[in-house]
């Protein structure tokens, strides 16, 4: 059926309702199974409307999701899913139905699939193109115990465009590995695919002819059903005779209609009989059986709860700073060419992309290729600006390290969802970017305070002759006035923000990194009327080069330095300071505030930074607390 509202109220699911474990699902007739499909997508509808989240990839694996769980005994066989983006139906059909309007919220299930949480989740995930690598090692492993099962990974057309999935495709090969693949194509990761894979999948769908398979297990070709979900939007070749999966060495079975859940079930009990490398291409839609997900499949990927009160900030995000900032410095230096990583949207580019086509570069899923497609741009005299999600950056380290900082390459990085990030979890968290690139030489790093000094940060870095980052957080400024004038800013200069009692000889130096400076104007206020202390608040600016000179002049007066950022504290900001200060042989009390050496769970990002007390009331008192003791070991 096809919906058009999102329900209020829970759905009469009486099938589902029987399904605590997908082997109450195997007892059902297959004549069953369409009813139990309709059921699943109302519920998947209604949770995803109470607790907000992935909502489009969701309801377009509902019939795969449920063909899988009865055609394989699971948990003993292994599921697969990569990114997770669309295990909702999975969840609930494995034990969690009732739980699932608690996805990503405090003490809720999580975002993705978590070994933690359930032993259906095979393998814990949240980044794309992991999921061939991971069942083939499991795959490999029961072979080797000589305690075989089937091992199924299902992949979307989105991720299967990274390279580790193809290494992942040519080691099975190698090791004739028993893997079953699901080829999901909905022709979209978060936005429409793009890139020659795509024209590739087009050409197979456009060929007229599918490969299919006897209950026997046996492959046959005949033509293709007049049936279409998607409208391909690529020019394909269609001259490529060839099949791209077939070449590399796995048998290749489509395409299949996605939403036919009888075809699906038919497909996997015929290739359980097969051995070897096996795929399966299935097409479907992104946001099936829910019209206006079907009609906006980019504005439905994720939705919030439609029962939240939510406060609309006049601030504008981060993200929409950079589009901007991206655009105004483009109109001035025609050298600027920008990069991302499948994340136009989240990274605010759609303007610059629609502006400026010539010189937007959307590379799909493929972060290591981001990077040094950039270092190769760099090479030609042009200025490229690489906007990339923290926790997506560490997917490219090497080419930072070696292919851009090791030849001092002029690359700007624009790292957007720096810090927590709420909801979407550890999987998604940046807390780990100073640490990973300020041992990195040639690099400057920087973090601003507010979304007027992140444009100003953007076109420093744009100006520096070299690579150069600046991070910055999810979500909304804290709403100051944004200069439209570009200013560089000086390299390694930091500034003082605010002082309270300056006329008191015992002074606290709070030295706070980017997002955390405005919390720590807080908290020293506070400090200061509390205990009638001297406290003042240094904007560092940048964590790479540090300012030396405004600590060195700082602790002449300083009783305790303090150092507050949203990022790891080990080997993070307050590190960089600690060594300094140990270099220059200057002996403080020094208290270093961050994350913790532990993966955070899923949280609203307020109740995040409580938990990891770095909002301003954990700031007073973790300091406070350090002040007193300090005190009394003088007195």
């Amino acid at each position: 059926m096809l919906y058009t509202e999102i329900p209020t109220q829970r759905p009469v699911t009486p099938l589902l309702d029987a399904i605590d474990h997908p082997q109450q699902l195997r007892l059902l007739e297959r004549s069953q199974l369409e009813q139990v499909a309709d059921e699943l997508r109302q519920y998947i509808l209604y949770a995803a409307g109470q607790s907000g989240g992935h909502f489009g990839a969701n309801l377009g694996v509902i019939e795969l999701t449920v063909a899988l769980h009865y055609c394989f005994n699971t948990p003993h066989d292994r599921l697969i899913w990569d990114v997770g983006h669309q295990a909702y139906p999975h969840k609930a059909l494995t034990g969690r139905r009732e739980q699932l309007t608690s996805i990503r919220a405090k003490d809720g299930l999580a975002a993705f699939p978590a070994r933690e949480e359930s032993e259906f989740d095979t393998f814990g995930v949240g980044h794309s193109s992991t999921a061939i690598s991971a069942g083939l090692g499991m795959s490999l492993a029961r072979r080797y115990q000589k305690d075989p099962c089937e091992v199924v990974s299902i992949i979307g057309d989105g991720a299967m465009t990274a390279g580790m999935a193809f290494e992942a495709m040519n080691d099975a090969v190698a090791h004739q590995a028993d893997l079953m693949v699901v080829l999901n194509d909905n022709d979209m990761s978060i936005s429409c695919s793009t890139g020659g894979f795509a024209k590739h999948l087009a050409a197979i769908w456009e060929r007229g002819e599918f490969i299919n398979v006897t209950e026997e297990g046996e492959a046959y070709v005949q033509p293709h059903p007049e049936w279409l979900y998607n409208s391909r939007l690529h020019s394909a070749a269609t001259d490529a005779a060839d099949n791209l999966f077939k070449a590399i060495g796995f048998d290749y079975f489509g395409p299949y209609d996605g939403h036919d859940v009888k075809q699906l079930v038919h497909v996997f009990n015929a290739l359980k009989k097969r051995k070897g490398p096996r795929l399966i291409h299935i097409y479907t839609k992104k946001g099936k059986g829910f019209a206006p997900a079907e009609a906006d499949q980019i504005k439905y990927h994720a939705i919030s709860k439609i029962n939240s009160v939510s406060t609309v900030s006049a601030a504008p995000k981060y993200s929409d700073v950079f589009g901007q900032w991206l655009c105004d410095e483009a109109a001035q230096d025609e050298r600027l060419l920008a990069i991302t990583p499948a994340m136009c949207e989240g990274s605010g580019m759609v303007q610059f992309a629609k502006q400026f086509p010539e010189r937007f570069f959307d590379v799909a899923i493929a972060e290591q290729h981001a990077v040094t497609l950039a270092a190769g741009m760099a090479c030609e005299g042009l200025k490229p600006v690489v906007a990339i999600y923290s926790t997506f950056l560490q997917r490219g380290y090497d080419q930072l390290i070696h292919d851009v900082a090791l030849q001092n390459l002029d690359v700007t990085f624009g790292i957007d969802r720096a810090g927590l990030v709420g909801e979407d979890g550890p999987t998604h968290a940046g807390a780990y970017d100073y640490a990973f690139m300020r041992t990195v030489p040639n690099m400057v790093i920087m973090a601003p305070k507010d979304e007027n000094e992140c444009r100003q940060m953007l076109h420093t870095a744009y100006l520096y002759n070299g690579p150069a980052a600046v991070r910055y957080p999810r979500g909304n400024g804290i709403g100051v006035e944004i200069e439209q004038q570009l200013s560089a800013l000086e390299i390694g200069k930091a500034e003082i923000v605010a002082s309270f009692n300056e006329h008191q000889d015992e002074q606290i130096s709070i030295l706070a990194f980017g997002s955390r400076v405005t919390a720590a104007i807080e908290a020293a206020q506070a400090l200061a009327i509390a205990h009638d202390v001297g406290v003042r608040v240094v904007n560092m600016r940048f964590v790479k080069p540090l300012d030396e000179q405004i600590i060195e002049q700082l602790a002449a007066t300083t009783s305790l330095f303090v150092t507050v950022e949203e990022h790891a504290v080990m080997a993070g900001a307050g590190s960089a300071v600690n060594e300094y200060l140990a270099l220059a042989q200057i002996v403080k009390p020094i208290l270093n505030l961050g994350l913790a050496d532990v993966f955070m769970p899923q949280a609203s990002h307020a109740q995040m930074l409580q938990q990891a007390g770095l909002d301003a009331k954990g700031i007073e008192k973790s300091v406070e607390l350090s002040w007193l003791k300090l005190v009394q070991s003088v007195s």
